[in-house]
């Protein structure tokens, strides 16, 4: 039974690590795509690859399509459009025939088959979608996010407390309340929708608008959140977020450690949560990245000692 135990001990800390090394290697080659080294940039993302067992998220094997079609390895780049298309069922007809990355595949006989399998999977994926759900749902995702994209260029650019920045989260304000209007109104008439009625973006949108509103709006739409997740209406990642943010604005620590904070000193941190040792299960248990992936957005490393240390002094400090 121990050699079992460290079997089954040793397997799961080779998991964890390749998934670590995935998310590595994936930013690592998008920041390689960036620099317009896109032979570099495929490599390392075919290495992402091979590293988490052949596995690879629909976006990384688009991203690494791109560069090899950049790259003028046009073999290479339809290997992993096609698999995509046939393996994860990709319906982005709009954006595939549109980017300008691959045109190098244009003139290709494979580009016929591969446009069509990916337009038939978007004809079956939206059969039965609310078109104009869809369209309303596509404008406000584009009001809520345009603002959010732009704060850390504003912020690097003109500081933290510049009036530019003040001006964008004024900017950013005002779409959430018209927003909020659109959605609790479509929440109130149908419930929350799953993606077979109005796409991924759109079952994402619902979530985000709420997640931007004010307490009394989330602790109100909370509860028909965690019904939709329970019937697979939605994505117990983004309840999980949900769930935090309320938890910390009513004065409770969270549970998924998803909300990140600043200190006085402009320091990112994960905010107060719940027995931080064991975070990583939780987060898993929801389908979210272990924490140490997780804070790498903010570029900064997980550290509980300096977890609990910030905490503390944070904590103090409003008292």
């Amino acid at each position: 039974m121990r050699l079992l135990l460290l079997l089954f001990f040793f397997g799961t800390s080779v998991l964890q690590l390749s998934a670590q090394d995935y998310s590595a290697l994936s930013k690592q080659a998008w920041k390689a795509y960036e620099a317009k080294d896109f032979l570099t940039s495929a490599t390392l993302y075919n290495q992402a690859f091979r590293e988490n067992g052949d596995r690879g998220t629909t976006s990384d094997r688009y991203n690494a399509a791109c560069s090899w079609a950049l790259a003028n390895k046009v073999d290479s780049s339809f290997y992993q459009l096609t698999r995509i298309a046939e393996k994860g069922n990709y319906t982005n007809y709009d954006h595939l025939i549109s980017d300008s990355d691959l045109s190098s595949l244009y003139n290709d006989p494979r580009w016929e088959d591969l446009t069509a399998k990916v337009a038939e999977n978007k004809r079956i994926a939206e059969k039965d979608f609310n078109h104009e759900l869809v369209a309303i749902l596509d404008e406000v995702h584009k009001t809520d996010q345009e603002g959010r994209q732009k704060i850390r260029v504003v912020e690097g650019k003109y500081g933290r407390d510049s009036e530019e920045l003040k001006a964008l989260w004024k900017e950013i304000s005002y779409h959430d309340s018209v927003n909020i209007i659109t959605v609790t109104g479509i929440l109130d008439e149908y419930g929350w929708l799953g993606a077979d009625i109005i796409g991924k973006s759109g079952n994402t949108t619902l979530f985000l608008v709420v997640q931007h509103s004010d307490l009394a709006t989330q602790q109100k739409y909370l509860p028909m959140m965690r019904e939709a997740v329970a019937d697979g209406r939605a994505r117990g990642g983004s309840l999980a977020l949900l769930e935090d943010r309320v938890a910390l604005k009513t004065g409770n620590p969270q549970i998924y450690g998803s909300q990140i904070g600043r200190t006085q000193a402009g320091d990112f941190y994960v905010q107060e949560m719940i027995d931080p040792e064991t975070v990583d299960e939780r987060r898993a248990s929801v389908g979210l990245m272990p924490i140490g992936e997780y804070t790498l957005n903010w570029e900064f490393e997980w550290d509980i000692e300096r977890h609990r240390r910030i905490v503390a002094v944070v904590k103090a400090s409003k008292e």
